[in-house]
């Protein structure tokens, strides 16, 4: 989520409470001695307050009220706004010895994609990064999206690409943070699958919000996220937590047979495989050599299969007719969008892939 941009002035430097006990001390006409003996405080600990040097703690906020008749809420305030600062100005003072890390992430796209916010400083421009991940820091950063190498082994992209594709999946825990789901089930994911193989010919409008209302009954969040430049992403299957899985589209291909050959792809490991995984499918992805392409090809036979009934397509292809009329007389009888057929036979390499291409839908991001 984008946090609005602060507005408060955050100086660079910090003032301890101890000066605005000073202040008054003088303008009172009252002496540390005296102050001490009236606090009941040894004198070394008011003179260590006013140098910045020990803290207001909540019983002497309480004592200087009694003495002074200034509240005991100023001097609380006053020490947790003064350590507050010091924390931030030593964190300030590690980021900028970081600065170089910024350099990893395309931050311009981000900051105009409205991911981050704008910043004026390589300093805020960090800070707003971190908050994007929700992390404290660098190192917290490496340990949620470095350490954890297992759940990216089946993607290329992600080793050429780690902060890229690490903000675009972040992008998608956000956006399935806000959708509200039931319990997984698998049955219950079977029949929203059907339900949504139909939508395939309807309006972005139309079927958009089914869909997702069907998979957050089932148990799965689907968001659809821009592709940053680069990356050539179109789907990621991951779960969130054990009863929440996520299905995060990219729009990559902008056409319909790519659309529903994703979406229905990182169903398939859903319904297939493990909980422990993350699958990415990206344009060059190393499954055969990281030992993924045998759960890659189960979801690809399961997306065709879904979409394409086996026994249709065989009898389809039994009349040897891919004319564009046949295309859609097909589409039709089968219940969905020709120009999922038009896919799948230039994918099969029975069409050339300059061919039918009129019969797909082409989509992009409003």
């Amino acid at each position: 989520m984008i946090k609005a941009k602060s507005t408060a002035f955050q100086p660079n430097y910090a003032i301890p409470p101890g000066e605005t006990l000073r202040e008054t001390l003088e303008t009172i006409g009252m002496t540390q001695a005296e102050l001490a003996e009236r606090t009941g405080r040894p004198k070394k600990t008011i003179n260590e307050i006013i140098t910045g040097k020990a803290a207001i703690t909540a019983e002497t906020a309480l004592q200087l009220e009694n003495v002074l008749g200034v509240p005991a809420s100023l001097w609380n305030n006053l020490e947790r706004n003064y350590r507050e600062s010091i924390a931030r100005l030593k964190e300030e003072e590690k980021l900028q010895k970081q600065i170089e890390w910024l350099s990893k992430f395309p931050v311009t796209v981000l900051e105009n994609m409205g991911w981050m916010p704008r910043e004026d400083t390589p300093i805020k421009k960090l800070k707003a990064l971190l908050s994007l991940f929700a992390v404290a820091g660098i190192e917290e950063w490496k340990k949620v999206w470095e350490v954890p190498q297992g759940a990216y082994r089946g993607s290329k992209a992600f080793q050429s690409y780690p902060e890229t594709i690490a903000a675009w999946l972040r992008k998608g825990e956000i956006e399935a943070a806000q959708i509200s789901t039931q319990t997984y089930h698998s049955r219950s994911l079977q029949t929203a699958l059907r339900h949504i193989r139909f939508l395939t010919d309807e309006s972005p409008e139309v079927f958009e919000p089914k869909m997702k209302e069907f998979c957050a009954q089932a148990g799965v969040a689907v968001v659809f996220v821009p592709e940053i430049r680069g990356t050539h992403v179109y789907g990621v299957t991951r779960w969130l937590k054990a009863t929440k899985a996520l299905i995060q589209m990219s729009l990559r291909g902008k056409t319909d047979d790519h659309l529903w050959f994703t979406f229905f792809h990182e169903a398939g490991h859903i319904l297939l495989h493990g909980k422990d995984q993350m699958f990415i499918e990206a344009s060059e992805n190393g499954y055969k050599e990281l030992g993924q392409k045998e759960k890659e090809d189960e979801a690809d036979r399961f997306s065709q299969d879904i979409l394409i009934p086996p026994e249709e397509y065989q009898s389809f292809l039994d009349d040897h007719d891919f004319s564009l009329s046949a295309i859609r007389r097909f589409a039709k009888e089968i219940g969905i969008a020709p120009g999922i057929v038009v896919g799948r036979l230039q994918h099969d390499r029975l069409i050339s892939f300059n061919r039918g291409n009129t019969l797909k839908k082409r989509f992009q991001f409003s």
